[in-house]
C-alpha cells in the first residue's frame, strides 16, 4: 500500500470533504476543491458538447412566439400536452402499450421515483434493490423509512435464481414480500450491465407469483452503442405490475428536470393525485417543441456515437493500464464501467492516493444499502474526453498498483 508524504490534516480534509460532497448523490464538484487536476471519472452527466443549447434557445423563442402570454400561464399553452402525446407514442415505437392516459410528465427521474414510493409505501415495508444500484434512489427509499434488501448483479444483470431463492425464503419464514422491487435493466447504473432476455421474463414471472411490483428506471435505454436491442421491462408486461420510469437528463439536458412514468390507468390516478402542483408548464413546452421537431431523435444518434468512442476509449484504457488483478465490466450502452478490485483494496481509502496521482472516481460503497462493496469502484466515460479518459485511467492503473 502506497504511503505518501502528505500530512494528517490533507487526509483528514481530503476525506471528509469527499465523503461530504459523494454523499449528496455524487454530484458534488469535490474534485476542484481537493484535487483540481485530476481527472474526474465519476461525474454521470453529459459531456458538455452534447448539451444543445441552440436548439433549445429556439425552441423557447418559438413557443413565447406561438403561444405569447399563455405558455406562461398556469395552464403553459398547447404545447404542454403535446408532450404526453409523443411519449405515448415513443414507448408505443418500443413495445410498450401506452395511450396518453398512461404516462404522467414529472419534474425528472428521481421525483419520479418518489412519487411512486409515496404511493405505495410506508414506514416499515420492504422492498428490494440491486446490489450495487443507483445511489440517488437508495437516498429516496431511505427516506421513506422502509427496509432495504439488496439482490447481487452479474454480468447479465439482476441475478434472478438469487431474487427467487430470496423470495422463497422470506415466504418460508413466514415474512411478507416486497412491495416494490427497484432496477436499471438496461445499461445499469453504475455497472453498465443489461438484463438478459430470460431474466426479464422470469422477472416478471417472480412478480407475479409473489405480488409485488416493478420500478423499471429506463434512464439509459436510449443510449446503446450496438445494434443489438432488449424490449423494456414494460413491453413484457401483461399483468400493469412494471412502473416504467423515463428521463431527458441524459438525451436533453439535466437541467430541464422533466422525467416521466408510465403506468396503468389505476396505478396514475393515484400518482397525479400525488403529484398536486405538475410541473414547470414552460419546460414542458419547449422539450414539447424540441422533441417533436425531430432534435431530440438527431441529437440522440449523435450522441450515441460520441459516448460509443468514450465507451471503447476506456474499454482499450483500462485494458492498457490496469494489473491483471483487476475485473471490470463490459457495457454496450449507458455511462458507467464498475471495476472490481482485489478484496483487501478499499476504494475509498484509495480515493485519496488516486487523487494526488490525478484521477478520481466514486467509490463502490456508495451503491449499496449495506456496507459492502469496498473494493469496488465506479467510473463514467460520459462527461470527459477521450484523452481525459487515457490520462484518468493511467493514474487508476498506477494507484491500484501501488495499493496491490
Amino acid at each position: 500500500m502506497k504511503k505518501s508524504e502528505r500530512s494528517g490534516a490533507f487526509d483528514h480534509i481530503f476525506a471528509t470533504t469527499v465523503k461530504e460532497q459523494i454523499g449528496k448523490a455524487g454530484y458534488g464538484d469535490w474534485r476542484t476543491i481537493s484535487a483540481p487536476d485530476a481527472v474526474s471519472l465519476g461525474y454521470g452527466f453529459p459531456y458538455p458538447e452534447s448539451l444543445p443549447e441552440d436548439d433549445l434557445i429556439e425552441a423557447t423563442e418559438t413557443v413565447l412566439t406561438d403561444e405569447d402570454e399563455q405558455v406562461l400561464q398556469y395552464g403553459g399553452g398547447s404545447y404542454t400536452e403535446q408532450l404526453e402525446t409523443f411519449l405515448a407514442d415513443r414507448a408505443h415505437s418500443r413495445g410498450i402499450d401506452c395511450g396518453t392516459s398512461n404516462v404522467l410528465v414529472t419534474n425528472g427521474g428521481t421525483r419520479a421515483i418518489d412519487t411512486i414510493c409515496r404511493a405505495f409505501l410506508e414506514p416499515g415495508d420492504s422492498m428490494f434493490v440491486e446490489g450495487p444500484t443507483f445511489m440517488g434512489a437508495i437516498s429516496v427509499f431511505r427516506n421513506h423509512g422502509v427496509e432495504l434488501t439488496s439482490i447481487g448483479v452479474d454480468a447479465d444483470g439482476l441475478d434472478i435464481d438469487a431474487l427467487a431463492e430470496t423470495l422463497r425464503l422470506r415466504e418460508q419464514q413466514g415474512r411478507d414480500s416486497p412491495k416494490l422491487l427497484y432496477t436499471i435493466p438496461t445499461f445499469q447504473n453504475p455497472t453498465g450491465v443489461s438484463l438478459s432476455m430470460d431474466r426479464r421474463k422470469r422477472l416478471l414471472e417472480l412478480a407475479e407469483e409473489y405480488d409485488f411490483v416493478i420500478i423499471e428506471d429506463d434512464a439509459y435505454g436510449d443510449l446503446r452503442y450496438t445494434e443489438h436491442d432488449l424490449p423494456p421491462l414494460k413491453a413484457l408486461d401483461d399483468t400493469g405490475r412494471v412502473v416504467h420510469i423515463g428521463t431527458f437528463s441524459k438525451t436533453i439536458a439535466p437541467g430541464v428536470r422533466t422525467g416521466w412514468i408510465i403506468a396503468t390507468e389505476e396505478i396514475l390516478a393515484v400518482l397525479r393525485k400525488l403529484s398536486a402542483g405538475g410541473t414547470n408548464t414552460f419546460t414542458r413546452s419547449l422539450v414539447a417543441h424540441y422533441c417533436t421537431s425531430g432534435k431530440l431523435a438527431a441529437n440522440i444518434d449523435a450522441i450515441r456515437r460520441a459516448y460509443g468512442e468514450r465507451k471503447d476509449r476506456m474499454q482499450q484504457s483500462l485494458e492498457t493500464h490496469m494489473p491483471p488483478t483487476a475485473e471490470w465490466t463490459e457495457p454496450t450502452g449507458g455511462f458507467f464501467v464498475w471495476v472490481t478490485l482485489p478484496a483487501q483494496i478499499d476504494t475509498e481509502e484509495m480515493l485519496v492516493d488516486a487523487a494526488e496521482n490525478g484521477v478520481t472516481y466514486l467509490p463502490g460503497s456508495m451503491f449499496f444499502p449495506e456496507d459492502t462493496g469496498n473494493n469496488s469502484l465506479r467510473l463514467s466515460f460520459s462527461y470527459v474526453s477521450p484523452d481525459e479518459i487515457d490520462r484518468g485511467i493511467a493514474a487508476l492503473g498506477q494507484t491500484v498498483r501501488e495499493w496491490t
